[in-house]
């Protein structure tokens, strides 16, 4: 297989195409022609954390189903219905401890998402399914998804929306807690975008956003950040480790870091201005176009 210039020798890319929500309603329709609504949300498999204590007093749900995993992924489901693009982390894609729930798949379906993607991480059978997700209104043109170099069980879902000149690359992950290792995750990423002039990058990426805007292979992107206020721990957020970066040519219409402690982790969401004078009809909005 021949390797594009923009991924090193030692890699290769992995296609794929996105599932259809064969139960998406026709009823979705763009809520401005112009903007994209982004969200990324570390979800921990739908677990409510209000306190550092509960890591270790409620770790029990982490391998087991209980009721509250149930309410906490209809009232995130009922907050995505509102966005175009979603990128998950810490989604569970099936097993004992989420009632043999593929959580990507039900979020697409609470949201009314025709297009959602799963790509796991870390495989214990029957026990967990630990994976990344990405929900869209957009029909990608081109999926990839690529297991970030590093300790086994991170990962990053490219999604190209639109075509040509206008296309956009939005990259969904969830990268590393050691600065090492980011690094080289980092180094990676800027790899697999390098094609692209506009980019959207989002997830949960256990840094700051200087460090990734100015001390990361990306600093040479033109990347701009356009929060830095702090999402984690949900209940008292004092470090900001959940980003949406952009490219310089892409417009913030609004952003914010939403109060909504469900995880331990706050979700953060952007508008973003759609490049040049194309219209989210020509990025293959609806379903419809689904063959």
């Amino acid at each position: 297989m021949l390797l594009p210039r923009r991924l090193s020798k030692e890699r290769s890319i992995i296609c794929c195409d996105a599932n259809y929500n064969v139960l998406c309603s026709p009823d979705v329709l763009p809520r401005n022609e112009r903007h994209i609504r982004l969200l990324s949300f570390n979800i921990q498999v739908g677990i409510s954390t209000s306190a550092y204590r509960h890591y270790v007093t409620r770790s029990w749900k982490h391998l087991i189903p209980h009721q509250e995993r149930y309410r906490n992924l209809e009232k995130i489901g009922f907050l995505l219905g509102d966005y175009d693009i979603v990128a998950l982390q810490e989604a569970d894609g099936g097993s004992l401890r989420s009632g043999n729930i593929n959580q990507v798949q039900q979020l697409a379906q609470l949201g009314n998402f025709p297009y959602w993607y799963q790509q796991r991480n870390r495989n214990l059978g029957p026990f967990a399914q630990h994976s990344n997700g990405l929900l869209s209104r957009f029909q990608p043109e081109r999926l990839e998804d690529h297991p970030l170099p590093g300790p086994a069980g991170r990962g990053a879902i490219l999604a190209q929306i639109g075509q040509g000149a206008d296309a956009i690359a939005v990259v969904s992950m969830h990268l590393a807690l050691g600065a090492k290792a980011r690094t080289r995750q980092l180094s990676y990423v800027r790899a697999i975008v390098s094609d692209y002039q506009h980019i959207v990058l989002m997830g949960d990426m256990n840094t700051h956003a200087d460090s990734l805007l100015l001390n990361s292979p990306l600093s040479d992107l033109n990347l701009r950040a356009a929060q830095t206020a702090a999402t984690f721990p949900s209940w008292k957020p004092q470090r900001c480790l959940d980003h949406i970066l952009i490219s310089s040519e892409l417009e913030v219409a609004n952003m914010s870091v939403l109060p909504i402690p469900i995880s331990d982790h706050l979700p953060v969401s952007m508008d973003i201005i759609l490049p040049n004078q194309g219209s989210a009809q020509s990025y293959q909005f609806s379903p419809q176009s689904h063959g």
